[in-house]
């Protein structure tokens, strides 16, 4: 009975530990999730979900789009190819280096499709 519940304790740790436990990213995706944070996230959101203006199409979501794709476009606001006035002063205070690492945070987040005929369980 003794090893029964040192096991279970042992489990409880190992579990609580890995919920605490915030993987380890490398440096580009901590400057890319600082650099999402402190300036994409006002609008984007941390996880790429527009969370400003009722989350409506003027602003886009973000999430899991194609790192190449999201480069190319802050390049291009950055230099005034594509004029927009929030994302071409936004794109401004990125560096090259900043563009590839928030372009690699968001394009790293993966999103869920739910199949709208499965019944989810309300939360409790």
């Amino acid at each position: 009975m003794k090893k029964i519940i040192c096991i279970i304790i042992l489990l409880k740790l190992a579990l609580f530990n890995a919920v605490l436990a915030e993987p380890e990213l490398t440096a580009e995706l901590k400057n890319g999730k600082e650099k999402a944070l402190t300036i994409c996230s006002a609008c984007h959101g941390l996880n790429g979900q527009a969370a400003s203006a009722g989350n409506s199409v003027l602003i886009p979501n973000i999430t899991a789009q194609q790192k190449n794709y999201l480069v190319a476009r802050l390049k291009s606001y950055k230099s005034g190819e594509i004029k927009h006035p929030q994302m071409t002063v936004v794109a401004q205070m990125l560096s090259d280096k900043d563009i590839d690492d928030v372009s690699e945070w968001y394009s790293r987040i993966k999103i869920t499709i739910a199949d709208p005929e499965v019944e989810i369980a309300a939360p409790k």
